[in-house]
């Protein structure tokens, strides 16, 4: 029998020839030590150049394309390709790894880039985002993503001079981003006029914020800013591939073959040509004669590094500069796949399709010949006597060349395809060519290479062939996997295998026949192995494969799959491998890769001596995973062991599923929800006592605590057991089965974690039963291993996905520190260094591994000792590198470090458990033995056997058999507790008596359940095929166990409780003696499981007993005689109830039907559901019918419900389900779905649930679990409120409480992106700056005797030195955002100052000053405002805005952090909230914020803000949330509320914990649409509702309600830190008793109540905030009034239109003021120097326009529904009104004269008025034709004409008061306008912006000095253009801070001020405008 092991020997990987420079740029650099540092393949290698010594860091598992220096200059960072592709940052002097960066790019990393201090590293995927990744690297951990751009960047760098900035280029695009908080905001560069637009290869940051640059076209762009300053041009012949900046200057190396030297300014020192030297590439290679290309330089003091893309590295040293010294050379691109080794010589021959061929001394490492051939080489031979070197090439012909001097022997073309493979007899006498034409020809060396015979065999081409060492036979491998034998030299095929047999082979490099199986994996027929060499000396073979492996197997491999050591490097295909002549080396080539590999062999006897030499550590392990063929001595799997790793504890539905599921149920049953639904029962349970522990399959779960209780767990539950006084508590945080226990070394806290799709793990506190922390995320499926560190700070735990992930946590932080994958095969123990926190073991399944952390990663070594045994348990010992590991054969493995040292037996069967002491160890095995052990295991100190002889007198409970598998073992108090696989806890004193403490069943599922009819006992039956009696009194012990021969699944007692009948598995039933559980009958009638059995009442007269073959059998108890069967139905039988006369039968069987039949013979009756309600049944355990229709969940589907009992009060039905919730309801339960209480603790399904006979206790059974618990049922009345009390049911009542128009507003509204916003009125045509224009008639002519064109604008009120204005800077703002918004408004600096914000500007106001100062950051709207009250934060105020999609783009949705005071940025936070963050909220200490979003799922997240983290995020509510806020005295606890929606939240580690408000407690209370939020002392909360009423909260119980606080909703709430007062703010009508503002106590008692004088019929509070002695509040109608609380006193701060759009906008002639009309019917006068409202006129109807008179003395206003009304400024009274139109009027404008009134509408009409004909406004003509509805007017200068601009996008001209149109363009253009307010016409065309394609603009302005014109835009932004601007798309400077859509915009008198008016935001904004220096 062959040895399948690997072999013995090893491979070391000694030199690699070559230097990846295609595809790669930048990679290329010198260490402090001055060694210089690339990559080749997957290998990053450091070359000292002095010392000729390579060292290679491994660690990679693909090939690696990006490299970065860290400042220091030790440490790398490493990105590769790949699916997962990860950064490896590793040492450069030890070439280990430091830090691993994962789970964040896909595809390959492109670029990487070390900040200055090296505490950052930004890296550039290659997905379609190029998204790139900003890393603190040490930790692992992502600081910032986003998306790069949407093609490739080339090239990213840190600015060097300003912290946090970075630059990244790449195609047509460099970007300048700024780092705050999460997030990264790019600018783009602007090229503008410098330079034309293209891609930048490379880039270099300089002082002063410019940034070099390397373009495509040879060119260096030079920025300043983001703006392009000045080109270099010609810097290079083409393309600049890299740019390195150093302390002297920069350099640049191009496409075209040279080296620049710049200086720090950027002149030009030397340029270094490499085209001239005498070495590298200078063929002309026929069409690929590109010539050298530099891809990398490096420059350091005098020495200059260059990479070419031929793979060669060049030092130049500058003062030498024209002699360049080629240290490295390698092949360049396209396939390398010809290897040849001379046969007497340490040389290695290789050629390529790059046409060279290259001789390689492998004791040198160097290049000692090339020659360059015609064609693409594919494969070479040496001749034996090592003169000719024979080269096959890809175009079938081959050349034979002298290896002395290169020179040509022969060259032979006899084929058209490639050659692949050619070999030299022995002999040497003959050449065999191997080509693909599936031919192998064969040639007479000393003939001058004559054709002398040929093989054709093959249908295939050729791959491999070897010579026979007589030279007499050939063998050959071909494509299709055939091995054919030739004799030689003729050719003729050997077809009789026989005289094969004594063939001796000279080589043996095929890779097929038997003496090669095992290279192929056992079932593969695959032909991805492409070289294959056998050493026979040593016995051992190579193999390189596609994967890019090259494998060490013992020679010959007989047998599929053997083992083997593998070595990783190259990163693809590996296409050939050869032993050196001597066999001291191995040759490998790669492919893609085109580098060689040169590996230095370790024989046996020498990697013994090596041991000491730490293994290269690599990703990949040299024992291979994947071979896992039986190795001959591998002992037999314990049965056990089998089991259990064949568990996936997969389940078909996961509770995180639920509530999607009962989502898509709703919609089906909204109808059904209208109706009542029964209430739930007053009454509930309590867990009160669990008989089980989980030992079937885990291990090491059993623990004492501080206090001396056990904890342990079983099913969802973690139990603290106090064995003093035999009671049970428990910490029911999780859903789901939990899988393993570890404890914190202060035996305080434990950790457990749990099955579920993101299974989590729970630390909690043994005392408080509450949970410190929960780690979730990174475990799919379960966890299966946990381990606390030494100090109790780490956690480290293991998944049950398939790769065994094992995460390194800090659990109080809940923050991931590494993960990496475990093992494919499944991990048993995890377990964490005690005196190196940083180093883990885990164990398991054919393992054993030493991790170390490394960063974000781990890095794992396997445990040597030739083949590894499967460990079950492991522990560290007394010194941090001794570990002790137990098999599954019974040994103790004894490691160091990770080499085994010895093995000693310890146990029969696996050893499940080890524990170790102080002075030695504890362990327990499947023998039922607990050994004690010294400190070596040098000797077995004591041995305990688990038996029943020895239980301790006195002892509850039984043992169920001796020496019982022994799964958990831990020391304490004396004692030695003892976990067993059958579900049983003992404690062995140290002398020897054994207590039982506890016990349950063992695996298998339990399903039979009954209790006694008067004593408190059940009985339970299980597949573990025991029958058990239980004592349900204070003792809980199990009295009696009896074993079957077969499982079952139901039992019953007899009326007296003397009997107990019990249904088996195979079909037969026993009726036993309930006290002894001896046979007294049994029958065996049935083949199907017997599913339920039932004695009829009474005497017990009859037996039913039902089977899965669908019949009820009925016996005769007393004469033991079946005597009917009760046939009928049509599936098998799930509950049966007999009534209480012992007649009638109530059968449900498995297809949801209900049959009755009658006893004794078992006739089936009809009887309808009136009447069955009518029976009187003596049990009812059955679920169907209408009596208990209200049991079946909504999602029914997915969930059986699969047992019920009623209470023998017959009031409370207790059911039990598919997903282990225990329900209680009120019977009957009539109508669906009704109301419960729900309890979970069982972790699958329930299987069965009885009452006790007294129903004090209700007992229900475990399935999956196999547990029985017991609970206590507590009736109404005497129960405190405690936490496990139910949840509530799963619909929720459709009545939230009414309606309110303002709520369901809020609710509803569509928050627009600016960006996406399309055009606010109905326009129809061509937008001009797509118009084309016509050519004018008459061409004037180049000098013209005409006057001179008159002026366009008339400029009579400006000064006499006209100005151009440079900018505009924004100085008021009018307007508050309180109509969808609301808490957003707030005192700061002891109420001197307000904050509040509309539109996308947050403000501050100075209430003394009145001067208004403004946080213009955000990019869209801002929705909701915060300020931190923590003195440690002063003026902190975090807002956050509306925003697109959640993919971290800049128009993802924002949350800001800034100082009020100086309007600084301190951070920002970019969140996935898609849609927008509708509440923002600080945590007490100030250090956390709370946000929540608009997005469907209503997530909520904390974020740490200073560091920009997200620190946990959960989704909310499928509606919406308004609010949600910390507790004023937390960091921990917050409240959310929203749509019939209130939970209390709590914050554990990173896990957010969120419970329901339970309202069930106060009769009647229902959940209503929760709308605010506040708190009191002792854990109160407070919340508003939408009817006006106040809940009031202890916990997450309601206790009381404030009926009608407010008479409408209850808006907003505040809680005054200072003295706890509330202040809470509505809707309601002013009246004497009450208004919108109430001032209330502590508790919510007593109130006052404030009239806010606002003169509106309804008051709607939308933000109230209190400050010493005064209330602040904001309203619905955009106002923000102070109020005094002492005096009542209002004082107006703010003022704003409340409803837009704001249309109408009017600026005095001469003062400072101006008028706005809007939608909400007013027209307000503004004051601009007194910053306020002067006046507001309510014109009962909206308005759409304004304008003033020439003299200021009138004003027309133009409405809505096509009224006019025309005002005198000076009494405010109505000179004029007139209503001619049906449809809005959108410009009203007086002629210069003040004649005429021309009024616009959208009837497609202008109408004229004369005025002087006095007030009666007769229309006296109007314009017709206009051919869409009127947008703006303009009168020209002396009134005879008018403009009209429309929405066609025309602009017409007519005659006034005529109405003629005037069409001649001439006439036209020498017009003089008196203003202009026209967004069309050929002046301003250049208005027009590109990406206007759905959007306008909507308003412009002309200055009165008409030298510019302002703008407002659908974008909602403010531009400021030169007029005219007759050019597209004109230069301009823009303004941002309004949301969509402007409406209007004018200059104010004499230019001083623009003026903009807001269409979604409601606000005008004033803009001071700054002028041109003279």
């Amino acid at each position: 029998m062959a040895d399948r092991t690997a072999p013995n020997c090893h491979l070391r990987l000694e030199w690699v020839y070559g230097y990846r420079g295609h595809q790669c740029r930048n990679n290329l650099y010198y260490t402090a030590a001055k060694e210089i540092v690339y990559f080749v393949a997957g290998v990053g290698v450091v070359y000292n150049t002095r010392e000729h010594k390579q060292k290679f860091y491994l660690g990679h598992n693909d090939d690696i394309i990006s490299l970065a220096l860290h400042p220091e200059r030790v440490l790398v960072a490493t990105g590769q390709v790949g699916k997962e592709p990860y950064i490896c940052v590793w040492d450069s002097y030890t070439v280990q790894t430091v830090s691993i960066l994962k789970d964040v790019h896909t595809h390959g990393i492109a670029c990487l880039a070390f900040d200055l201090d090296g505490q950052c590293l930004v890296s550039v995927g290659l997905d379609s985002k190029n998204t790139i990744c900003v890393w603190d690297w040490r930790r692992g951990k992502v600081l910032a993503a986003a998306p790069g751009h949407t093609d490739r960047i080339f090239d990213i760098s840190w600015d060097l001079y300003q912290s946090s900035k970075l630059v990244s280029c790449g195609v047509k695009h460099i970007k300048f981003w700024s780092l705050c908080g999460n997030a990264l905001t790019p600018k783009r560069g602007v090229f503008g006029k410098t330079g034309d637009l293209q891609t930048i290869l490379c880039l270099a940051c300089a002082k002063d914020e410019v940034t070099y640059s390397g373009a495509l076209n040879g060119d260096i762009y030079v920025w300043k800013g983001i703006n392009l300053m000045r080109t270099v041009q010609g810097a290079h012949g083409s393309g600049i591939f890299s740019m390195n900046a150093c302390e002297e200057g920069f350099a640049t190396g191009g496409r075209d073959g040279c080296v620049r030297l710049w200086d720090l300014n950027f002149k030009p020192i030397t340029v270094i040509d490499l085209r001239e030297t005498d070495q590298g590439y200078k063929v002309a290679r026929g069409e690929n004669s590109r010539g050298l290309s530099v891809r990398s330089v490096c420059w350091r003091g005098d020495h200059i590094l260059v990479g070419t893309q031929d793979s060669e590295i060049f030092e130049v040293v500058v003062h030498d500069r024209n002699k360049p010294f080629l240290i490295m050379q390698g092949h360049c691109e396209g396939e390398l796949w010809a290897l040849a080794v001379h046969p007497t010589k340490p040389l290695a021959m290789t050629g390529s399709d790059d046409r060279s061929v290259r001789i390689w001394s492998l004791i040198d490492h160097a290049l000692i010949a090339r020659c360059n051939m015609e064609e693409p080489i594919r494969c070479a031979a040496v001749s034996t006597d090592g003169i000719h070197l024979a080269l096959g090439m890809k175009d079938g012909s081959f050349t034979v060349l002298r290896v002395r001097d290169m020179t040509e022997v022969v060259h032979i073309k006899d084929r058209k395809e490639a050659i692949h493979e050619l070999k030299y007899s022995p002999d040497g006498a003959h050449l065999a060519v191997g080509s693909n034409d599936n031919s192998v020809d064969v040639y007479g060396v000393v003939q001058r290479y004559k054709k002398v015979g040929e093989c054709i065999g093959s249908t295939s081409f050729i791959t491999h062939m070897d010579w026979s060492t007589d030279s007499k036979y050939l063998q050959t491998n071909d494509g299709s996997g055939r091995r054919l034998f030739y004799r030689m030299p003729s050719g003729k095929e050997v077809t009789n295998r026989e005289e094969l047999k004594l063939v001796q082979w000279a080589s043996w490099t095929c890779v097929l026949g038997p003496e090669v199986n095992g290279i192929w994996p056992k079932y593969s027929d695959i032909n991805d192995i492409n070289s294959v060499d056998a050493n026979f000396n040593n016995q051992v073979l190579v193999t390189a494969d596609d994967y890019g492996l090259v494998k060490l197997l013992r020679y010959p491999c007989v047998k599929k799959g053997a083992k083997f050591k593998k070595y990783l490097g190259h990163s693809a295909h590996i296409t050939n491998a050869r032993w050196s002549h001597d066999y001291q080396w191995v040759i490998t080539i790669g492919g893609a890769d085109h580098s060689v590999f040169q590996w230095k062999f370790v024989p046996e006897r020498k990697s013994k001596e090596a041991l000491h030499i730490a293994p290269q550590e690599t990703l990949a392990d040299s024992n291979s995973e994947e071979s896992d063929s039986d190795q001959s001595d591998v002992p037999e799997m314990d049965s056990e062991i089998e089991q259990e790793t064949q568990l996936t504890y997969r389940r078909q539905v996961y509770k995180e599923d639920l509530p999607q599921l009962k989502e898509q149920c709703k919609e089906k049953h909204r109808a059904t929800a209208m109706k009542k639904r029964e209430r739930a029962p007053g009454s509930g349970v309590k867990l009160h006592f669990i008989h089980g522990y989980r030992g079937y399959d885990c291990r090491s779960n059993l623990f004492y605590t501080q206090t001396g209780e056990i904890v342990y767990h079983v099913a969802a539950i973690g139990i603290v057991y106090n064995r003093q006084q035999n009671t049970q508590r428990f910490y029911m945080g999780h859903d789901d089965d939990i899988l393993c226990l570890a404890i914190h070394p202060l035996k305080d806290f434990v950790a457990t974690g749990q099955v579920g799709r993101d299974s989590s793990i729970h630390i909690w506190d043994t005392e408080t039963l509450k949970p410190m922390s929960v780690l979730r995320g990174f475990h799919q499926l379960g966890v299966c291993a946990l381990d606390f560190s030494a100090d109790g700070k780490r956690l480290a735990s293991v998944g049950l996905d398939d790769n065994h992930t094992i995460v390194l946590w800090d659990w109080r932080k809940g923050e991931k520190l590494s993960a990496m994958r475990g093992s494919k095969d499944k991990i048993f123990v995890v377990k964490i260094n005690p005196y190196l926190p940083d180093k883990l073991i885990t164990a398991g399944v054919k393992h054993m591994k030493f991790w170390h952390k490394a960063g974000g990663g781990l890095i794992g070594r396997k445990g040597n000792m030739g083949k590894t045994e499967t460990m079950m348990c492991a522990v560290y010992g007394w010194s941090e590198e001794m570990v002790f590991s137990g098999t599954c054969t019974g040994d103790i493995c004894i490691w160091r470090d990770m080499f085994l040292m010895k093995t000693v037996k310890a146990h029969d069967g696996p050893v499940f458990s080890m524990h170790a002491l102080e002075k030695g160890f504890v362990t327990g095995g499947k023998d039922g033995i607990v050994a004690l052990w010294d400190d070596t295991f040098e000797r077995c100190l004591k041995t305990y056997a688990i038996k029943r002889a020895v239980l301790a007198p006195g002892s509850k409970g039984l043992l169920l058999e001796d020496n019982p598998s022994i799964r958990a073992i831990s020391l304490g108090h004396g004692h030695i507790l003892v976990g067993t696989k059958n579900g049983e806890i003992l404690e062995v004193d140290k002398s020897g008596p054994i207590t039982l403490l506890v016990q349950g069943h063992m695996e298998g599922e339990v399903w039979g359940l009954a209790t006694h009819p008067h004593l408190p006992l059940c009985a339970t039956v299980s597949d573990d095929k025991t029958l058990r009696i239980w004592d349900l009194s204070p003792s809980h012990c199990m009295l009696a166990v009896r074993k079957l021969r077969k499982g079952g699944r139901c039992c019953c007692f007899s009326p007296d409780g003397k009997a107990l009948a019990v249904g088996l598995n195979d079909g037969s039933f026993l009726i036993v003696n309930a006290d002894t559980l001896e046979d007294l009958v049994s029958f065996h009638h049935r083949k199907d499981i017997i599913s339920d059995i039932r004695f009829s009442p009474g005497t017990g007269k009859y037996l039913a007993v039902a089977s899965g073959d669908s019949f009820v059998d009925i016996y005769n108890v007393m004469s033991s005689k079946r005597v009917g069967v009760c046939k009928g139905c049509l599936n098998y039988i799930t509950h049966m109830d007999w009534d209480k006369r012992g007649k009638l039968l109530q059968v449900n069987t498995g297809a949801k039907e209900q049959f009755f039949f009658e006893a004794p013979r078992g006739k089936r009756q009809t009887i309808p559901a009136t009447e069955v309600e009518k029976i009187d049944w003596t049990t009812w355990t059955c679920v169907l019918g209408t009596s208990v229709e209200g049991i079946w969940p909504v999602i029914s589907e997915v969930t059986e419900v699969t047992a019920a009992c009623l209470s023998n009060d017959r009031k409370v039905l207790a059911t039990g389900d598919d997903l282990g919730y225990v329900k209680l309801f009120r019977y009957p339960v009539k109508g669906k779905y009704a109301k419960f209480k729900r309890y979970v603790a069982h972790s699958t399904h329930v299987t069965n649930v009885r009452w006790s006979h007294d129903d004090s206790l209700l007992v229900t059974v475990g399935g999956g679990d196999t547990c029985l618990m017991i609970w206590a049922h507590e009736l109404e009345g005497h129960r405190e409120f405690k936490q496990c009390d139910s949840e509530e049911s799963d619909i929720e009542s459709e009545d939230d409480g009414g309606y309110d128009s303002d709520v369901t507003r809020e609710n509803e509204i569509n928050y627009t992106i600016k960006a996406l916003s399309t055009n606010m009125r109905p326009m129809t045509g061509v937008k001009p700056h797509l118009q084309l224009k016509e050519p004018s008639v008459d061409e004037r002519p180049p000098v013209s005797r005409a006057l001179p064109q008159p002026e366009k604008l008339q400029t009579n009120n400006v000064g006499k030195k006209k100005r151009p204005i440079e900018d505009l800077v924004l100085e008021l703002v009018f307007g508050y955002r309180g109509n969808d918004c609301r808490n957003n408004v707030h005192y700061l600096n002891e109420g001197a100052d307000i904050i509040y914000h509309t539109a996308s500007v947050g403000i501050v106001l100075n209430l003394t000053t009145s001067c208004q100062s403004f946080y213009v950051e955000h990019s869209d709207d801002i929705l909701c405002l915060t300020i931190n009250q923590h003195p440690k934060f002063p003026n902190v105020v975090a807002t956050g805005q509306v925003g697109d999609t959640g993919d971290m783009s800049a128009t993802s949705p924002s949350i800001h952090v800034w100082d009020a005071m100086t309007k600084q940025t301190l951070s920002v936070l970019r969140c996935f909230h898609s849609g927008g963050v509708c509440s923002v909220s600080f945590s007490a200490t100030g250090k956390l914020l709370l946000s929540v979003g608009l997005d469907p799922e209503h997530t909520v997240t904390i974020w740490k803000w200073q560091e920009g983290a997200k620190l946990a995020s959960r989704i909310g509510h499928t509606q919406r949330i308004f609010v949600a806020e910390f507790r004023p005295d937390s960091d921990t606890h917050f409240v959310s509320v929203g749509i019939k929606h209130v939970r209390f939240w709590t914050l554990a580690g990173r896990a957010l914990l969120s419970k329901k408000g339970v309202l069930s407690s106060l009769e009647d209370a229902r959940m209503q649409t929760m709308l605010s939020v506040a708190f009191g002392a002792n854990n109160l909360t407070f919340t508003g509702t939408i009817s006006g009423d106040v809940c009031v909260w202890k916990e997450h119980i309601l206790v009381r309600i404030v009926a009608k606080a407010h008479t409408g909703p209850v808006f907003t709430m505040y809680t005054t830190l200072r003295d706890g007062l509330i202040v809470t703010g509505g809707k309601e009508r002013p009246s004497k008793e009450g208004g919108a503002l109430k001032l209330w106590d502590q508790e919510l008692k007593r109130c006052r109540a404030f009239r806010l004088e606002t003169g509106q019929v309804i008051d709607c509070v939308r933000s109230v905030c209190r400050g010493k002695g005064k209330i602040l509040v904001g309203t619905r109608n955009a106002e923000i009034i102070e109020v005094g609380e002492k005096n009542a006193a209002c004082n107006i701060l703010v003022n704003g239109h409340m409803d837009g759009p704001i249309w109408g906008l009017g600026t005095h002639p001469s003062r400072d003021v101006f008028l706005s009309a809007a939608e909400d019917g007013t027209v307000r006068l503004w004051d601009i120097p007194e910053k306020k409202m002067l006046n507001k006129v309510n014109l009962g109807h909206p308005a759409r326009t304004i304008s003033y008179s020439p003299e200021g003395d009138m004003v027309a206003i133009g409405m809505k529904n096509g009224e006019f009304i025309i005002l005198l400024v000076a009494s405010l009274k109505i000179w004029g009104k007139k209503r001619d139109r049906r449809s809005p009027i959108q410009d009203i404008r007086f002629s210069p004269n003040s004649r005429f009134l021309a009024v616009g509408s959208t009837e497609c009409a202008v109408d004229f008025y004369d005025l002087t004909l006095g007030p009666q406004l007769n229309r006296i003509n109007c314009c017709r034709d206009i051919p869409s509805f009127v947008m703006q007017m303009d009168f020209s200068a002396d009134s005879t004409f008018v403009q009209i601009s429309t929405g066609a996008y025309k602009r017409l001209v007519y005659e006034v008061p005529s109405g003629k149109q005037v069409t001649e363009q001439a006439h036209i253009d020498r017009i003089t306008w008196a203003s202009w307010t026209s967004v069309l016409g050929d002046e301003v065309v250049g208005i027009w912006s590109r990406n206007t394609d759905k959007a306008d603009v909507t308003c412009a302005c002309v200055s009165h000095s008409g030298l510019n014109i302002a703008t407002g835009d659908d974008f909602g932004m403010v531009k400021l253009f030169d007029f005219p601007c007759p050019e597209k798309f004109a230069k301009h400077k823009r303004f941002l801070g309004h949301s969509a859509h402007l409406t209007n915009i004018r200059f104010t008198n004499g230019d001083r001020f623009v003026v903009s008016a807001g269409g979604d935001d409601r606000s005008l904004f004033v803009w001071r405008c700054v002028h041109a220096p003279h």
